[in-house]
């Protein structure tokens, strides 16, 4: 088996942990962004766990059990705004968001294997998908990546999916903004890419 250092080893761990405990989930963020737009540097592994609403105490507690906390109030931290921020033993920091919106739900359910090494894979979200929690989060960071995955699945992402699940959650969020702007870097992708 290859010898995985860094966010992969850290995904690597967190996954076995997720699926020895029975769990539903799937990496977001820069993990799945190296699957499915421009690879890129990430320093951090971005994970969603469905929790669903009221039972987010468990899956903390059960997860501070084996990971640090990177806060001095990191359970109260994660019970009040949903992101449990955690560091492995070899210091990669972990981001946890406990989810529990049908998006989310759904979202982990079309969530497939990536292979990152001889006979390890890790569970990522769809391409789709990925585009959706980025546009959500709509940091210049996300922005750049919402652009790679565009560029690097030009003509295979199936973009009525990520209009139909996007459009309630900008509505939840208030942003129609990211929506337009979503559309935009579309047109651009494809005049360049044609």
């Amino acid at each position: 088996m290859n010898e995985l250092t860094g966010p992969l080893a850290a995904a690597a761990e967190l996954e076995a942990f997720c699926k020895g405990h029975g769990w539903r989930f799937c990496f977001i963020g820069g993990i799945a962004v190296q699957r499915w737009g421009a690879p890129r540097f990430t320093q951090d592994v971005d994970l969603t766990l469905l929790t669903g609403f009221g039972g987010e105490r468990q899956f903390v507690d059960t997860l501070l059990d084996r990971f640090r906390g990177r806060l001095s109030n990191t359970r109260l931290f994660a019970l009040e705004r949903r992101v449990l921020l955690l560091r492995t033993a070899g210091g990669v920091p972990l981001d946890i968001s406990l989810s529990g919106l049908p998006f989310e739900e759904a979202s982990i359910g079309r969530a497939t294997p990536w292979k990152i090494a001889d006979a390890l894979a890790i569970t990522t979200c769809s391409a789709e998908d990925l585009v959706i929690y980025k546009v959500f989060a709509a940091r210049d960071r996300d922005w750049s990546d919402v652009e790679s995955v565009l560029a690097r699945r030009h003509g295979q992402l199936n973009l009525a999916h990520i209009r139909g699940e996007l459009a309630p959650l900008l509505a939840l969020k208030g942003d129609p903004a990211a929506r337009e702007k979503l559309e935009r870097m579309i047109a651009a992708v494809d005049g360049y890419l044609r």
